[in-house]
Formats: structure tokens, C-alpha cells, sequence
């Protein structure tokens, strides 16, 4: 095995520390000193590892391993750094580590490349501090909305003063973007976030695509009134409208048993939030996902519907913010048959699985071929603390990605 299994969880281990929270938590929010100070760590291991590194005007940390053949459109591997509020270890991190260390093997072996390798820990990935992800790597590709500068966290803070906090001009995005053609393909190593390996007992997966997420911010508007006066019949509650599209939510998902199709709400804001006041208005969030998009979409329309409906018996009004709606994107072929070949090199059986949650690759997919290795998480747990990965799986994790490295670097 080429890959230090040493090494590499000695990294896990130190960058752990940033943002820990209770015994084995993360509370890493993009864009401020703790995602600086980890992009400090990580920006020395890829020093160690030969390369160059810079922090662009989107935010992102990036270190290039120069090739013989600099003009040569690069190969870009990685993930993020930071964390959901209460989130785990290897979310993300896994991504970033196991590529830095994969150069850091190529340079120990004396390779030096053809074209030349970027490591990117993309910014803001998770998307909860501003309500939108994958800033980052939609941003170096051109693709941001408008109002995204706009967007405000939980303490007021605009996006933008975000970025000019952590260094960055956001009047300078355009230097910031990569030219088409410029990424020859894109690579992600990833925690599955599921149980599928966990109760196969197989440490590799070979990701065959990643559902689209539908993101909604929907509120309900109602009257306010005593609770203790005003009939029940003459209500316009707007937390009981929300609880009956929540439960509605849920009911469109599982319509066929078996599907990969996902719905949740996963934030929820009452006013004026009294014991003995009628909610007023009530906010909250839909996340949607499916592989199938004409499925995806069927379920979008009857949860139209069904919004439509609710809040015409309970007398209230309402809006829709679409937050994100990304069609699902397929790996590029090519790059899973080589990521097969090696795991059938090391006697690994890894079977093949959709990605229900969204990463960096979906952005990058727009722009060049991705393909992804998802390594075992115990339990499936994930966007928790009790998230856990072996080293000795992630390490095996890395082994696959550098013999996919070196194949794709023969083209």
C-alpha cells in the first residue's frame, strides 16, 4: 500500500481539533476564523506535499502540484473544510485530506505529472450559514445568482461581509473563475452519509451519480390572536397549515417503497413565538432530492398542490423562495470504470450507489467529467457527531483515488 495510514490520520486527527465540540463534534461555519485557521493547517500539509497555495476571492483554499505541462487543462480533486453546526469529523474533510495526501504519495514516488493537480477545499459547501450551498465551487465556474452577496446569516451578517472579513474582494470574482476547458476532470472522495456500505461490510463504494436537490424556504402567512378567545373555527393559524405540509412532505416522499426519493423540513420559524398567540406567520424550509428528475418533478407539483390546498382551508397565504434546484448529474463513466479497475486491483468488491446528498462534484459536473469514491461511514450517520469512519477505510479510500490519479494522468 502506497498510501501512510499514519500519516493521514495524524491529519484527521489535528484538524479535528478546530471547531471540536463535545467528544467527537465539528462546528466549523465557512468564512470565519476557524475555517481560516483549518485552511492554515491544511495549506501546510499541501506545502509539505509540493504545493503552491492561494486563497481566492471566493474563498476557497487551493494548492496546485505544478506539471511538466502547466497550460494543460488541470486535474482538480477535493471537498470542504467547513462543517454543519453540529456536524462530525469526515464530512467533507475526507475529501480534502485524502487528496492532499494522494500528491504527497505522488511526490514521494518521484512522479511528477504531465498536467498539473489542484487541491481544492471549496468554500461554504454545507450551505447553512447563508441558506445556499456550494458557493465556492459554482463560484469559480461562473454560475452564482443574483442576491447571493446579499444573503444573510443568522447575526445579520451579509455574505459579502463575510468575504471581505476572510480576506477576500468580492468585486474580483472574475479573477477567480477557471476558463472553460480548463478543468480536465474533477475528483471527490467522500463518506457515503448512508448505510449502504456500513450493512454490506464494504468499505469502497463507486458513486454512480447525485440526486438534485430541490431547496424551498416556504412562509405562511395567518392572523394573530388570543388563543384563549378567539374560536377555532374563525383561525388562520399558520403553524397548523405548516405542520399539515410537513406531514404532507413526508407523505409524497414515501410514496414507492424502496425509491431513493428523500423529503425533510429542516428548519422551522414561528411569530411572534408566544404560548398565548395564534402563530402569525410561520417559516420553513423543504428539501426535496431524487436521481429520477421526472419523478422529482411529478413530487414537486403535488407538493404544490398540496400547499395550495392547505392553505386555502386554513384561510392563509403563502410564498415560495427557490433556494436551489439542480438536476441529478451522472459520473462520467470513464472515470467509474478506472475507479473499479482499481479497486479490483487491492480485492476490494465495491458495489455501486447513487449519492442522496449533494457535494461539490454536482457544481463541477457542469463544467468537466467527476467521478467519486464514497468510503463506509458506521451506521450511516452523518451531519451528526456520532459520525465515524476507520482510518484504515479512508486510508483505503486514498489508496483507490491515487491508482485512479495515475490512470487518469496517462491521459
Amino acid at each position: 500500500m502506497k498510501i501512510n495510514t499514519n500519516r493521514l490520520q495524524s491529519h484527521f486527527e489535528a484538524m479535528s481539533l478546530i471547531g471540536k465540540i463535545g467528544e467527537t463534534g465539528t462546528c466549523r461555519p465557512t468564512m470565519t476564523n476557524l475555517e481560516k485557521e483549518a485552511f492554515d493547517l491544511a495549506g501546510s500539509w499541501m506545502k509539505e506535499a509540493g504545493m503552491s497555495i492561494r486563497i481566492d476571492n471566493l474563498g476557497n483554499l487551493i494548492g496546485r502540484f505544478e506539471g511538466e505541462e502547466p497550460n494543460l487543462p488541470v486535474l482538480m480533486m477535493g471537498s470542504h473544510l467547513d462543517s454543519q453546526p453540529y456536524g462530525g469529523r469526515f464530512d467533507g474533510v475526507a475529501g480534502v485530506l485524502c487528496a492532499i495526501e494522494v500528491v504527497k504519495t505522488l511526490g514521494e514516488n518521484g512522479i511528477r505529472p504531465k498536467r498539473s493537480i489542484e487541491v481544492i477545499s471549496f468554500a461554504d459547501e454545507e450551505g447553512w450559514r447563508f441558506n445556499k450551498g456550494l458557493f465556492g465551487s459554482r463560484g469559480i465556474l461562473g454560475k452564482l445568482e443574483e442576491g447571493e452577496l446579499e444573503r444573510t446569516d443568522k447575526d445579520g451578517i451579509t455574505r459579502k461581509q463575510a468575504l471581505l472579513d476572510f480576506g477576500c474582494d468580492p468585486t474580483k470574482f472574475k479573477e477567480s473563475e477557471y476558463k472553460p476547458g480548463s478543468i480536465f476532470c474533477f475528483l471527490e472522495l467522500h463518506i457515503e452519509q448512508g448505510p449502504v456500505l456500513d450493512m454490506a461490510q464494504k468499505p469502497i463504494g463507486v458513486v454512480t451519480g447525485i440526486s438534485g436537490p430541490l431547496w424551498w424556504t416556504v412562509k405562511l402567512k395567518g392572523m394573530a390572536g388570543h388563543t384563549g378567545s378567539v374560536p377555532m373555527p374563525l383561525r388562520k393559524d399558520a403553524l397548523i397549515g405548516a405542520a399539515e405540509i410537513i406531514v404532507a412532505v413526508n407523505e409524497i416522499a414515501n410514496q414507492i417503497p424502496g425509491a431513493p426519493t428523500v423529503g425533510s423540513v429542516g428548519t422551522i420559524q414561528v411569530f411572534p413565538a408566544s404560548r398565548n398567540i395564534i402563530p402569525e406567520s410561520c417559516t420553513f424550509t423543504i428539501d426535496l432530492r431524487d436521481i429520477d428528475l421526472e419523478r422529482r418533478n411529478r413530487y414537486e407539483k403535488q407538493l404544490r398542490d398540496k400547499i395550495e390546498s392547505i392553505t386555502q382551508k386554513h384561510k392563509l397565504s403563502y410564498e415560495i423562495s427557490e433556494d436551489t434546484k439542480s438536476d441529478p448529474r451522472y459520473c462520467a463513466g470513464w472515470i467509474k470504470d478506472l475507479i473499479k479497475k482499481e479497486c479490483e486491483i487491492l480485492n476490494l468488491d465495491a458495489p455501486e450507489l447513487m449519492s442522496g446528498p449533494f457535494h461539490d462534484a454536482l457544481a463541477l459536473s457542469y463544467a468537466c467529467d467527476y467521478g467519486m469514491i464514497f468510503v463506509r461511514c458506521k451506521d450511516g450517520i452523518s451531519h451528526n457527531p456520532l459520525e465515524f469512519a476507520s482510518y484504515e477505510d479512508l486510508a483505503l479510500g486514498a489508496e483507490v483515488m491515487y491508482g485512479t490519479v495515475l490512470e487518469i494522468l496517462k491521459k
